[in-house]
């Protein structure tokens, strides 16, 4: 266990629980864990709170906040209509400057930042008032680098608990972050705030399960499924995840608490209080490289050049996979996986929009939730038809999304089984999970195979 980090927490980065709580149940709910969570913090005998938020973005490595008392006005760029934010933050400057040091010696890059006026992000702000409203506890405030790999930020945290080993300093954890992150694109009343879709729902629950089992680390690494999952190509939605799990020695066995779940104008916040002592339940491996410096291998660009048309074959997982064909009226999106042939995603039709069979393969991986049906040979595999369904309405919405369109607006779906007598139950309990809910037209069919090994398809038919 260490014993640098007195308690964790994961709140949110919106500014509606500040400023304007009683406008919605929800937002009450999360400014009353917020405070919660204030009390446990200012019960604690931590020397400072440490904040990773996701809302103050770098390019070049990491920024830290030294300016000893930054004093300003924020006005969020969204919700400007809500009222300005009066800050005046006490940083612990010496632990900032100590914590570049670290980090330089651990070969990242970053710097520290004091000027007057330098602007503090808004889940920073958000989270110091409502945590640390009366500046009792010194503060510091890491960026979240948008191109950090987990290695990368990984060494951040490592380099950060080094100074507190040193300082001999006891600390809070805070990660400022939303859950799902799509936000609504257009004014609703405060009464009508739900998270965004169904399936951003279902993985925050996913998550908020397995940080209540104190499971952060399992977390971390599901991040990179779950990136995949909720559309989010950007990586700094679970990237605090990435530095509070090592921030935390990467453990599985911490106690964990939501305190609360409530949508933001559309996306997923959370209060999550993660304490430090075991739950008992005994820890998991640890699965991930244990890097203790960084050595620069983002990956970020890709040097290679790759065919138009023609995508690279998978072993075992059927033919070779195509770039979707361009066209009029055509739409693809990176976010669903390629064709196995030269075809669109789908296609606009007058106020119709027609998808290509969407199966469960996940965009850039090629790989099947559930697992495939064969194996490279031709054997029989065992799978879970429930995760291949799952994953193929999943594919669904991401191309519904690209189009403009959505879950709601599917009128018809034509089903594809290859092994009607044992899969049928399955497919048809997640059916009425998901698309059920919106009530297409639906006709199922059972066949011999599909071009790769995959047990279900759907052909759809939905509204623009």
């Amino acid at each position: 266990m260490n014993d640098s980090i007195l308690a964790s927490y994961v709140v949110p980065v919106h500014p509606h629980p500040l400023l304007v709580p009683e406008q919605n149940e929800g937002w009450q709910r999360l400014r009353d864990a917020f405070d919660e969570a204030r009390d446990q913090i200012a019960a604690s005998d931590a020397d400072v709170i440490i904040v990773y938020s996701t809302t103050w973005p770098s390019i070049i490595g990491h920024q830290i906040q030294a300016d000893p008392n930054p004093t300003w006005t924020l006005v969020d760029q969204d919700f400007h209509d809500l009222g300005s934010m009066d800050y005046s933050f006490r940083i612990d400057v010496e632990f900032a400057e100590a914590w570049n040091k670290a980090n330089h010696s651990r070969g990242l890059q970053s710097r520290t930042v004091a000027y007057n006026g330098f602007p503090i992000d808004v889940g920073s702000v958000v989270a110091l008032k409502l945590l640390n409203p009366d500046n009792r506890i010194p503060a510091v405030i890491v960026s979240s680098n948008v191109y950090a790999n987990r290695a990368e930020t990984t060494v951040l945290a490592k380099a950060c608990l080094d100074v507190l080993g040193k300082m001999g300093k006891k600390a809070v954890a805070v990660t400022a972050m939303s859950m799902s992150n799509r936000m609504f694109t257009e004014f609703i009343e405060a009464s009508d705030d739900k998270i965004h879709s169904l399936k951003d729902d279902e993985w925050n629950r996913k998550v908020l399960e397995f940080l209540e089992e104190g499971r952060l680390e399992d977390v971390a690494q599901l991040s990179r499924t779950i990136h995949q999952q909720i559309r989010v190509q950007k990586v700094v939605t679970f990237k605090p995840m990435w530095w509070l799990s090592a921030m935390n020695n990467n453990r599985n066995d911490l106690t964990g608490k939501v305190l609360a779940y409530e949508a933001l104008y559309g996306a997923g916040g959370a209060v999550v209080h993660l304490d430090p002592t075991s739950n008992g339940k005994g820890d998991k491996e640890y699965d991930e490289d244990d890097v203790e410096t960084y050595q620069g291998e983002r990956n970020v660009l890709d040097s290679e050049e790759t065919d138009t048309s023609v995508a690279e074959a998978s072993p075992n997982t059927g033919p070779a996979l195509w770039n979707p064909a361009e066209g009029e009226d055509a739409v693809n999106t990176e976010s669903a996986p390629k064709p196995v042939g030269l075809y669109p995603h789908a296609r606009r039709v007058g106020d119709l929009l027609y998808l290509s069979g969407v199966g469960p393969r996940q965009p850039g991986t090629n790989a099947i939730p559930g697992g495939p049906i064969r194996d490279g040979n031709g054997s029989p595999l065992e799978y879970d038809i429930k995760e291949q369904t799952r994953a193929v309405v999943e594919n669904i919405a991401r191309i519904l999304e690209e189009a403009g369109s959505s879950m709601e607006k599917v009128v018809d779906v034509t089903s594809f089984l290859v092994d009607m007598d044992r899969d049928f139950a399955g497919y048809n309990e997640v059916w009425a999970e998901t698309l059920g809910h919106y009530g297409p037209t639906r006709t199922t069919l059972a066949i011999r195979a599909l071009p790769t090994p995959i047990a279900v398809e759907m052909k759809v038919i939905a509204k623009i």
